[in-house]
């Protein structure tokens, strides 16, 4: 009978994707697409759970047959991210006229996510002592005890590495492991490898000329393919945030949410306060936050359902060069250093939200100024090298209770809500990074305003997509 309900809610899944298609066939815009999908998905996931239950098997088995869809679309574009990243970054320092404003574009990209990251840190902590959350009061059943202790297990890896190894494990021992995702940080390997190969290429045009030429041509030849191919993947956007919410909310351990509904609340409202201090960023320079609110939106919308800040860099990149204005070597720096370090949702607030609700179980004060600046000046450190993808906020959290001598393993108690929170944390970094890649571009007058005022550039993915 299990068998006869999947077929059902899969054949119901194949007809709204029938529909997305319909829609785009007839030019309905591409962000009304999203959220149409968006809100869909919600509704057909709070059936599924009210019919079939979260952990029932005709739940478990149609998220596996529509996970081909949303899982299938993540991993496109996993699959482009570093070939994207590279190339990008490439071809952004080989058209500059030097490597003089380099180090400049880089040190303010990485100085502003630094410094919401802090900003973040401090609201985490500040509304997790408002919210007065406290570990001690949460029970533990048996999935939160397992969870416990492979947090625990995991410590050994992230308490054995020095800051000085860590900052050394950057540097790419081997570019074409980091092309494989191998590391936490091969992210940011693969940005440093590909930043010193457009140097070598910048700098040979002195000597070798012709060569510096002929590579030049090579790299934007594959630049334009590359894009391309990003083009073809955002095709599917609309289909990918359809089953990814689906399956999302279908297996939401609604109990779950119940018990611990007081964090999520707290983190929500840490996490829009977030935002907020974003749009007075983009106000405080002048330019319009209610413009760069609705460029960035879809953007916005898929990280939420992805859960991905690494999977999201092609749609980032695109939205800030093609909407939001901001020149390609820019954005393409703020995408990619955003997956890596300052993630202002996995490594700033979470952390910081955590460390505050499990000191008072070792007898800490969390309203001790020590402690919170402690804490806040830790939490800024280690959010270099996060990875970009799901864990992400665990490896941050990690890191930052082992510094502050906490308990690892009550971070645990939360795994019920993580994939609720973890949609919120991965849309806040994922605007963190733009945030960083428009105030960098403003700041280094690369800034197209004609484009960031442009609302009819709202929709640019109809046009490429």
């Amino acid at each position: 009978m299990n068998i006869a309900y999947v077929v059902i809610n899969i054949v119901i899944m194949l007809i709204m994707l029938f529909v997305l298609n319909k829609m785009a066939r007839v030019h309905v815009k591409f962000s009304k697409r999203v959220f149409v999908a968006l809100g869909v998905g919600i509704l057909f996931g709070a059936l599924l759970q009210l019919v079939f239950k979260s952990d029932s098997a005709v739940v478990t088995q149609t998220a596996d047959w529509i996970g081909i869809v949303g899982n299938g679309y993540v991993s496109f574009l996993k699959m482009i991210v570093m070939p994207l990243v590279m190339v990008s970054i490439i071809q952004a320092i080989t058209n500059l006229d030097s490597s003089k404003g380099l180090g400049k574009m880089a040190g303010l990209v990485i100085g502003i996510l630094v410094f919401t990251t802090l900003i973040a840190a401090t609201v985490g902590a500040l509304t997790s002592n408002v919210f007065d959350l406290n570990a001690s009061s949460i029970q533990s059943g048996q999935v939160e005890k397992a969870r416990s202790k492979e947090l625990e297990a995991k410590l050994g890896d992230v308490q054995d590495q020095t800051v000085p190894e860590k900052i050394v494990s950057f540097i790419p021992e081997n570019p074409f492991a980091d092309m494989t995702g191998s590391r936490p940080t091969s992210t940011l390997a693969v940005v440093i490898f590909s930043a010193f190969l457009g140097i070598a290429a910048l700098q040979l045009r002195r000597k070798k000329p012709e060569q510096a030429d002929m590579f030049n041509k090579i790299v934007n030849a594959i630049y334009a393919v590359i894009m391309r191919m990003v083009t073809l993947i955002l095709r599917m956007t609309p289909y990918g945030v359809l089953a990814l919410m689906t399956t999302t909310v279908a297996q939401t351990n609604v109990q779950g949410i119940l018990n611990l509904g007081k964090f999520v609340i707290a983190s929500y409202v840490a996490l829009i306060i977030m935002f907020i201090v974003h749009f007075l960023l983009i106000m405080f320079t002048g330019l319009n936050p209610v413009s760069y609110f609705k460029k960035v939106l879809p953007t916005l919308v898929f990280a939420f359902t992805s859960r991905t800040s690494a999977g999201s860099i092609p749609m980032n990149i695109e939205t800030q060069t093609k909407r939001l204005g901001v020149e390609e070597g820019i954005a393409n720096l703020s995408a990619s250093f955003g997956a890596s370090i300052g993630q202002n949702g996995c490594a700033g607030v979470y952390p910081a939200m955590l460390a505050v609700m499990i000191a008072p179980t070792v007898g800490i004060n969390p309203w001790s100024v020590a402690f919170l600046v402690k804490l806040i000046l830790i939490v800024a450190i280690s959010s270099f090298g996060v990875a970009g993808v799901g864990g992400g906020a665990t490896f941050a959290a990690l890191i930052v209770l082992s510094s502050m001598n906490l308990p690892v393993g009550l971070a645990g108690l939360l795994i019920s809500i993580e994939p609720l929170i973890d949609m919120g944390r991965t849309a806040l970094n994922v605007d963190g990074s733009m945030t960083a890649g428009v105030l960098s571009a403003h700041f280094l007058g690369k800034l197209d305003k004609d484009k960031f005022n442009d609302m009819t550039l709202t929709d640019e993915s109809d046009d490429l997509a």
